[in-house]
């Protein structure tokens, strides 16, 4: 299982402590959850900080875009250092062309759904994509409680990708611990975002490598 910490609920007074941890984890990703308000009802971090996080980590930066016109911002999310670039399917008016701009960026090129959006409407775009980030929560806030009917959905899209003959890699978001986490997997998951079941822990480093494992 691919797991990938969410930078959102580390503690920012001791980032560089925290990010340390995490490359001295059992962590594959981290992921930096990008929000202006206006999508979702939160303001999180930009660029300055996901530039400082890159000097630091040793892990490839999913960066995970909760706003509004997303394309706008291609160019600078790569020149972060990002190596996935993920937008959600509400946000963007024209997302095949969405896709392809961040595909010529060089990163990999992901998308979000939020809880209440079908994966069917990736259908025709799903043999383009590297990655589908399922939120099982509203996206906004950290700590929000596992949507159960995300598992039903994460099913729904392995039938569609491998229909549709894609590689993309199924991720998950939202409440995600280790038991919600073996579940995920069973449904077909490849990889978990975890935030505060990570950072909220005694011991981190174990609770990523309890993920890891599943």
């Amino acid at each position: 299982m691919i797991v990938a910490p969410s930078l959102l609920s580390a503690d920012f007074g001791r980032l560089a402590e925290d990010i340390a941890m995490l490359n001295d984890s059992q962590a594959d990703w981290l992921h930096c959850d990008v929000m202006d308000g206006v999508f979702v009802p939160n303001i999180s971090f930009g660029f300055p900080v996901i530039e400082a996080v890159a000097k630091l980590t040793q892990k490839p930066l999913d960066v995970h875009l909760m706003i509004v016109d997303p394309d706008r911002y291609v160019g600078r999310v790569r020149d972060c250092g990002a190596a996935v670039m993920n937008v959600h399917a509400e946000a963007c008016t024209h997302l095949h062309r969405t896709v392809q701009s961040i595909h010529q960026a060089g990163m990999k090129a992901a998308v979000t759904l939020n809880p209440a959006s079908p994966v069917e409407m990736l259908t025709d775009i799903i043999g383009d994509l590297d990655m589908v980030l399922l939120m099982s929560v509203n996206p906004g806030f950290g700590g929000q409680s596992f949507i159960e009917r995300t598992l039903n959905k994460i099913r729904r899209l392995r039938r569609l990708i491998e229909s549709e003959g894609s590689k993309a890699l199924i991720e998950v978001d939202g409440g995600i611990n280790l038991a919600t986490g073996a579940s995920c997997a069973e449904a077909g998951a490849d990889a978990l975002v975890a935030g505060s079941y990570v950072f909220g822990a005694p011991d981190p480093k174990a609770a990523i490598a309890g993920l890891a494992n599943l």
